[in-house]
């Protein structure tokens, strides 16, 4: 494997290890059963990701549901109630079995490669972690099938008005998300036993790609934070079936606990969903710019930053429910505070970036607009950091921005980097140049025209989760699902690159890209379905 001299560990095997001796394994069964019984990571890893890939667009289409009934003021298309079931069903889906999915699938593939594991730890577990899914999903989906229909009062379901207010199904959508929970906990114990366990012979810690560190810390992440989810929804559902008061306060309960305990889950959880976009994009901008990553240490340590301090600025959501003073400046300062160990990533990215002998191929094309996009999204996030104009940023169209600018063009853009940088590994193939453009020339255009105007008309006061609005607004809402539209209809264009490239294309050697250095480019591509039979050496270099 092609190194720079003291660069990287170099790993010492031969090409018929790294092939996978396939002959020892016994042929899989095949047809629906295989699927079913998989405990291959790569196969299991490929579920997740198309799993994903088709809520992605069932959560797009709810979205567009919305975008259309808002694309003109007054009552358009659909009524209020259904207008908010779309709006809870699309920012559930999209988190819980689209982003979230999409990583781990990208995890289940990579990290062996990356570490010069034969598989993952606990096969088994992995694929009953991976059949709960279809199981939740479908389970929620159905709910809109139900009488009252499905969840109605936003995806972060606040009680009392999920409780007391709530659907009959919104018993169903708490079974939902426990299975989903459960889920997410076995896969982050998988990767973790992993990585922990597992890493080639003379891999340290230190030695580990940086998708790899910021999946494990993710792991730790949700190990920590699914319980409380789970707990909280236990609670709501005490207070459904059960007669119980915890967030009723005419039962002596209360309702700023709901938010206090969901919020607690709920913003480690963005960085679930943002950290091991980080560890792609750690990957893919050294490659296409040819050069080392600019402070690997300091990504590491600032990816440890942003874990440990997203567990003290959960109220930086709640500002405006009466928090004492105190209580406001110490979260609006930790949530400043942990833009730091964000800007560290990006001073790294840019100084790798800088005088490097770049190329535009698609995985750096998403990577870049991920580092441009990502960072607005973090400079609107200081803005509502700050508490006294939160009060005025609260609840307006200004905060769906900014959480769409982090999660779009951060989370979903860096899963598409990845994709498209790992494609040539996963199936032999290079993905078609020209598409692949087009689909990341129409998905930037279409993402800004979305979502850039919506700063503005939160700015002048729109409230989110309407389904109706004044006239003063109009043309912000016209060019946003003009831009939705043609953002949603572009991911047609990826379905088509991957597609095309499973099927055929221009071949891809082991090492798909010219300065890619970390293990997985050492196996031929596509990677054989059983890798490193015998356990790769890691040799350091000398300096």
């Amino acid at each position: 494997m092609a190194m720079n001299p003291g660069s990287k560990p170099v790993l010492q095997h031969s090409t018929a290890t790294a092939g996978g001796m396939a002959e020892a394994h016994p042929a899989p069964p095949s047809g629906l059963l295989r699927w079913l019984l998989t405990t291959n990571h790569k196969e299991i890893g490929s579920l997740y990701l198309i799993f994903s890939l088709v809520m992605f667009f069932i959560g797009g289409i709810f979205a567009m549901v919305v975008r259309a009934e808002l694309f003109q003021p007054g009552l358009q298309l659909v009524q209020p109630e259904f207008f908010n079931q779309m709006t809870t069903m699309h920012g559930l889906i999209m988190v819980f079995a689209a982003v979230m999915p999409a990583f781990t699938g990208l995890a289940n593939w990579m990290i062996p490669l990356q570490i010069g594991a034969p598989d993952m730890a606990l096969p088994r577990l992995n694929n009953f972690s991976f059949w709960l899914l279809p199981v939740a999903f479908t389970l929620l989906l159905s709910t809109l099938f139900m009488p009252g229909g499905g969840p109605n009062f936003g995806w972060t379901f606040y009680a009392p008005l999920s409780t007391t207010y709530g659907p009959p199904s919104t018993t169903f959508f708490i079974l939902s998300l426990h299975i989903a929970g459960i889920s997410s906990i076995l896969g982050a114990i998988n990767i973790i036993a992993t990585i922990l366990n597992m890493r080639a012979p003379g891999m340290r810690m230190m030695d580990m790609p940086l998708f790899v560190w910021t999946w494990l810390i993710t792991s730790f992440l949700l190990i920590a934070v699914m319980p409380v989810l789970a707990g909280v929804i236990t609670m709501m559902l005490m207070d459904i079936n059960f007669g119980t008061s915890f967030f009723d306060a005419a039962g002596g309960g209360d309702p700023v606990l709901f938010q206090h305990l969901f919020w607690f889950f709920g913003h480690p959880e963005v960085y679930i969903m943002i950290l091991p976009a980080f560890g792609i994009v750690s990957a893919i901008i050294p490659t296409f710019a040819r050069k080392r990553l600019f402070g690997y240490a300091s990504m590491v340590y600032a990816t440890a930053a942003i874990a440990i301090l997203s567990f003290l600025v959960w109220a930086h959501h709640m500002f405006v429910v009466g928090l004492p003073l105190v209580a406001e400046l110490f979260f609006m300062y930790c949530t400043m505070l942990i833009a730091v160990p964000t800007g560290v990533k990006v001073f790294n990215w840019i100084t790798t970036l800088f005088r490097g002998s770049i190329s535009f191929e698609p995985p750096m094309l998403f990577a870049l607009a991920f580092v441009v996009l990502f960072t607005i999204g973090g400079f609107s996030g200081l803005m509502l950091a700050i508490a006294p104009a939160d009060f005025q940023y609260h609840d307006t169209y200004f905060v769906v921005a900014h959480f769409h600018y982090v999660l779009v063009p951060g989370a979903v853009f860096a899963i598409m980097a990845g994709v498209y940088y790992w494609l040539p590994k996963w199936t032999g193939h290079y993905p078609n140049e020209r598409l692949a453009q087009w689909h990341f020339w129409l998905s930037v255009v279409g993402v800004n025209l979305t979502f850039f105007p919506m700063h503005f008309a939160g700015l002048a006061g729109m409230p989110r989760r309407i389904p109706d609005y004044a006239l003063q607004f109009a043309d912000f809402n016209l060019v946003s699902s003009l831009g939705a539209f043609l953002f949603g209809a572009s991911q047609l264009l990826f379905v088509a690159v991957v597609v095309l490239c499973v099927r055929g294309g221009r071949r891809a050697p082991a090492q798909a890209w010219d300065y890619a250095e970390d293990l997985e480019w050492s196996v031929p591509s596509p990677a054989p379905l059983h890798t490193f039979d015998t356990p790769p050496t890691f040799e350091r270099p000398a300096h």
